[in-house]
């Protein structure tokens, strides 16, 4: 982590993500990090009340705020974010590229790959067959998310869409009958 994290740092963190309209560069492990500041936090405020003056109970109530002023940042920080992948997410389906985005965290990232795979599913389902095959419709495809226990290459699937390749602990939203198939081979395991 390139700065210790404080409340003062997350407060700017979180009013440039509300001010620029793109997704902004994170330290990769920002989230462990924050959750490490609560915890050290929650330990400090522990602290706190094993002592009994009126001098600690003021620090106490200090801390208790800060603590919630944390947690709201924290939530509203992870909503403008969210928002920003799942707009990244459209962008990236309709144009049937997923790009490499430096700027999502390792855990945006795999929230990001599900939201594009799942909206390219469902655009391909709909859009593309009304257009393309309008007797062909398939509009009530189940899709399952799934944890692969193994590498899978690419494949191309009975509906004729190409999936992969995926990396062994990859978690992907895929048709229901993929699934099934690559259950059935022991590839991948419900979630």
């Amino acid at each position: 982590m390139a700065e210790t994290l404080t409340y003062e740092t997350l407060y700017e963190i979180l009013r440039k993500e509300r001010i620029k309209q793109e997704l902004q560069n994170l330290e990769k492990t920002f989230y462990r990090d924050v959750n490490k500041y609560i915890k050290d936090k929650v330990d400090v405020l522990e602290t706190q009340k094993q002592k009994s003056s009126i001098f600690a109970q003021k620090e106490i109530e200090k801390t208790e705020k800060q603590l919630d002023n944390v947690k709201k940042i924290i939530r509203e920080l992870y909503e403008k974010r969210e928002l920003k992948i799942v707009q990244l997410a459209l962008s990236s389906a309709k144009i049937r590229k997923m790009d490499d985005l430096p700027e999502l965290l390792p855990e945006e990232k795999v929230m990001f790959e599900i939201l594009v795979k799942a909206l390219k599913i469902h655009r391909e389902n709909i859009i593309n067959n009304i257009l393309e095959k309008p007797k062909d419709i398939k509009i009530d495809q189940e899709v399952k998310l799934i944890r692969f226990t193994q590498a899978v290459p690419k494949f191309m699937a009975d509906d004729n869409n190409e999936y992969g390749p995926f990396e062994e602990e990859y978690i992907a939203l895929l048709p229901s009958k993929v699934v099934e198939i690559l259950i059935k081979n022991n590839r991948a395991e419900l979630i």
